[in-house]
């Protein structure tokens, strides 16, 4: 999403996911080259912009509020749902949109930590495991879901969050990222 002259966010390394590749590669690397995305975006941004919730409609939506929600997602899905362990720290359900607010109480730098070291727990899950391995827990009223779900759904919902990052990152500043 370039535009004009827009600055470009510069120095963070874009990942390739590969061509070709087993399923589970496939799945990893690209949820990877998301996550990876989620850095490179926030790549030299102050913290009046990381805390900044211009839409009207979305008077939560931070830049700092996305990165948190994707570390409690990545917390969730992975640690909650697929290996069946309670809440750990400061969880969505602590109080309605906790993760949310968190993102214009705390520094980026460290929100950007913590989803940093929340995703390199949910590498080490989805290694242990198979593709084909049921989740320890249900969602409500539903089946339990499978590793390979729970990777497609977060490669959907953090993509989708670096979409609504990318905006954000240009209403802050006008800086786009390749």
């Amino acid at each position: 999403m370039t535009t004009g002259s827009s600055p470009s966010v510069p120095s963070a390394a874009r990942l390739d996911p590969p061509v070709d590749a087993d399923e589970a590669t496939m799945l990893s690397a690209w949820l990877d080259a998301h996550r990876a995305t989620v850095h490179r975006t926030c790549t030299g941004l102050g913290a009046r912009h990381a805390a900044a919730t211009p839409l009207p409609g979305s008077p939560l939506m931070s830049i700092g509020g996305i990165v948190s929600h994707l570390r409690w997602v990545e917390h969730a899905w992975f640690e909650m749902l697929l290996l069946g362990l309670p809440r750990q720290g400061h969880a969505a359900a602590d109080a309605p949109d906790a993760e949310w607010r968190r993102g214009t109480e705390i520094p980026l730098p460290r929100l950007l930590d913590e989803y940093g070291a929340q995703c390199e727990r949910s590498r080490k899950v989805t290694a242990r495991l198979d593709l084909d391995t049921p989740a320890l827990r249900a969602r409500s009223a539903e089946d339990p879901t499978t590793l390979r779900w729970v990777l497609v759904h977060m490669i959907e919902e953090t993509a989708r969050h670096n979409g609504h990052l990318d905006l954000l990152r240009e209403l802050a500043d006008g800086t786009t990222v390749r």
